[in-house]
């Protein structure tokens, strides 16, 4: 992991609750092998993928719920992996399936100890 002066936040891992504006739950699949680890769980990165389920989202009666959750990592100077880490300032929106912004996710950061294997 490196660090250069910049942004301050919590770092985003395994134990964080992210949902969408609407309720529904964002999940991660974090990439086998990462070394930056928060009490066991891998560090989450803009590398990863996020998957919005249970989104109840409905515009004029017809279902748009959110999908996805793509993150902006900016420029904080920290990284895992060569992958800027996702802090719990870090920007982000929700999406439907075609691309539709939706909102930004609301992020329930669980601070916890950090190693480096």
């Amino acid at each position: 992991m490196s660090r250069a002066t910049g942004a301050s936040g919590g770092l985003l891992g395994a134990g964080a609750v992210i949902s969408c504006p609407h309720g529904g739950r964002a999940t991660t699949a974090a990439p086998s092998g990462s070394t930056v680890l928060m009490d066991g769980h891998p560090v989450a990165t803009a590398a990863h993928a996020y998957v919005v389920t249970g989104c109840p989202h409905t515009v004029d009666g017809v279902p748009e719920p959110c999908v996805s959750v793509r993150w902006t990592a900016g420029s904080t100077g920290v990284t895992a992996g060569g992958s800027p880490v996702l802090l719990d300032i870090s920007a982000a929106e929700c999406f439907t399936a075609a691309f539709v912004p939706q909102g930004p996710p609301v992020v329930q950061a669980d601070r916890r100890k950090v190693t480096v294997r």
